[in-house]
């Protein structure tokens, strides 16, 4: 997280734009807002435009209501967007995931 805000602060001095983060506090964190189903959705909606829920549904082969949700989840983490039409967007080209475990000094 250090590695971050410093990587953040060094980016403002330099009027750099630094890209969007998310960060959790675990994996299983990470794990249960970004599930394979939401992982899919982001692929399919990457360069795809404005998709309508009913039509992302019938893309992925799942439930409206399911999809409707997942939406839902991706659009409060800022990574999907909703236009006022309830059409979905992702605005990102490239998603990158870095993860890092470590063992804390006894």
């Amino acid at each position: 997280m250090r590695e971050a805000g410093a990587a953040a602060a060094e980016g403002m001095k330099r009027g750099k734009y630094q890209g969007e983060k998310l960060n959790f506090e675990t994996p299983s964190a990470f794990f249960s807002r970004l599930t394979s189903n939401r992982w899919a959705m982001l692929a399919e909606l990457q360069g795809a435009g404005n998709v309508g829920v009913r039509e992302l549904a019938r893309r992925l082969g799942r439930d409206v209501k399911r999809v409707h949700d997942d939406a839902t989840a991706l659009v409060e983490l800022g990574l999907i967007e909703r236009s006022e039409a309830g059409a979905l967007s992702c605005p990102y080209a490239d998603i990158h995931v870095d993860m890092h475990v470590s063992r804390l000094a006894a």
